[in-house]
């Protein structure tokens, strides 16, 4: 009996700064998928090791076959590109995610706020579950016709490499990458249009936001395969690109810049491939 007045002392202290619970959790969860990351957790090779002996862009080291493709394998794969996804996201998802808190801390249920927030974060990422299915899928594919390196998990060809950049560069002119982006830099239209109640109403929320999210970086992401899945500089530069673009101002400028940028980067790689 006198362990719960305590208890919900506490929990009443916890919903009162729900925002710094739920920038704990996230930090705790961008920590832990990054160290995930970092280590390699089930692969061969750490992260470190695949980005110190990371070549140009379709020139890997020779280092005969890859792991034989197993229903475990691909499960692992899986885990590695989704916890990947959540350690690049999730820092570009906090605005977003306590604006959402923050609105949920004004409503009806203020104690709440917090475990909804989580829910609409845990939504986001199953947003990037099924971009990380996909890219799974990808990688056995790119693996099985001989077009990845699978002990360093990068393009074998440069003019397949340097045909990603290109791509990569076209989208950021597109109109759907422009509204993409647009939603997710306009959090309040966001959350006010596409208001749901309810645990089920946060997880829907937060699986909506990242769909938008995921129109708007998948091409990005994909250039991954280009650099090294595993390549903790492509990795850092790419969340930190993402973060910014999602931040600074002059969005269409920036974006439509850093598509110039690729066109260009593509145009070399391919030219340098003949």
């Amino acid at each position: 009996m006198g362990r719960a007045p305590h208890i919900t002392g506490t929990a009443e202290r916890l919903a009162r700064n729900d925002r710094i619970v739920v920038l704990g959790a996230v930090a705790f969860i961008v920590l832990l998928s990054g160290l995930y990351t970092v280590f390699g957790v089930g692969m061969n090779m750490t992260a470190a090791e695949m980005t110190r002996m990371a070549r140009p862009i379709g020139e890997p080291m020779a280092m005969g076959t890859g792991p034989v493709w197993t229903a475990g394998y691909a499960v692992l794969i899986f885990l590695m590109w989704w916890v990947m996804m959540i350690a690049m996201m999730t820092p570009s998802a906090a605005p977003v995610l306590l604006l959402f808190t923050a609105i949920k801390k004004a409503g009806s249920l203020p104690g709440r706020a917090p475990v909804l927030g989580l829910l609409f974060l845990s939504g986001y990422l199953l947003a990037w579950a099924f971009f990380s299915a996909i890219a799974t899928a990808l990688q056995w594919w790119l693996e099985t016709m001989g077009l990845s390196n699978g002990p360093m998990m990068s393009l074998s060809s440069r003019t397949l490499g340097g045909a990603l950049l290109l791509a990569a560069g076209a989208y950021q002119f597109t109109p759907y990458k422009h509204a993409c982006l647009s939603h997710c830099r306009m959090p309040v239209h966001f959350l006010t249009e596409h208001n749901r109640t309810g645990l089920a109403g946060a997880v829907l929320m937060g699986a909506h936001h990242g769909t938008y999210c995921l129109g708007c970086c998948w091409a990005l992401m994909l250039l991954l395969f280009a650099g090294g899945i595993m390549n903790l500089y492509w990795i850092a530069g790419l969340a930190l690109f993402v973060l910014a673009e999602k931040t600074l101002p002059y969005p269409r400028l920036f974006a439509t810049g850093a598509g110039a940028l690729l066109l260009l980067a593509g145009s070399y790689v391919l030219v340098t491939a003949l």
